[in-house]
């Protein structure tokens, strides 16, 4: 039986919290409640969920672009609020992974597609942060490595104005499913 993944991308202190270094802020803190039930629905139907979050070194060259952000093993690499509590919850489900990625895209230089064909998952559901870079790149590569996608409107945010712009350009690059 096909199953579906929900990607929980960068939900990190570093981009929802107030304090985080590189902060969607209130967008993103808004949207915890509905990725925390959508999370917790999509285990009760037997599917699958993953926590796919940046993973940067402390020198990391990727900070020439961005300021420092999600450092393996600081709090700002941590899971936000109630979806860090969710997580511990639920971290040993046979159906929750986590998948640390140095890249905007979740499936580049990951196992992330061979695990979830392994479990038969067919398609990716999105949600997270941030809408037009690492949801919009994440989107891509799981349709460039054949995956059905969708992206839930009242899970994902962003800092810039672009948002509404690149969900429409997934909808119609990758034909993805726009849930309301």
């Amino acid at each position: 039986m096909a199953k579906e993944a929900l990607l929980i991308v960068d939900m990190s202190n570093d981009f929802v919290a107030d304090h985080g270094t590189l902060t969607v802020r209130k967008p993103a803190q808004d949207i915890v409640p509905y990725i925390k039930d959508l999370a917790t629905s999509f285990l009760a139907e037997g599917n699958v969920v993953v926590v796919s979050m940046d993973a940067h070194k402390q020198n990391d060259p990727h900070f020439e672009l961005w300021p420092p952000h999600n450092i393996v093993g600081t709090e700002g690499q941590q899971l936000y609020g109630d979806l860090h509590d969710w997580f511990q919850d639920n971290k040993n489900h046979e159906n929750v992974f986590y998948t640390p990625k140095t890249n905007y895209n979740a499936f580049f230089k990951t196992d992330l597609a061979e695990t979830l064909r392994s479990l038969g998952v067919e398609k990716v559901h999105t949600v997270g942060v941030t809408t037009d870079i690492c949801d919009f790149l994440t989107v891509a590569g799981a349709d460039a490595e054949g995956f059905k996608t969708a992206i839930h409107k009242r899970g994902i945010a962003t800092f810039t104005d672009l948002g509404e712009t690149m969900v429409n350009h997934m909808k119609r690059c990758f034909h993805t499913q726009i849930i309301e």
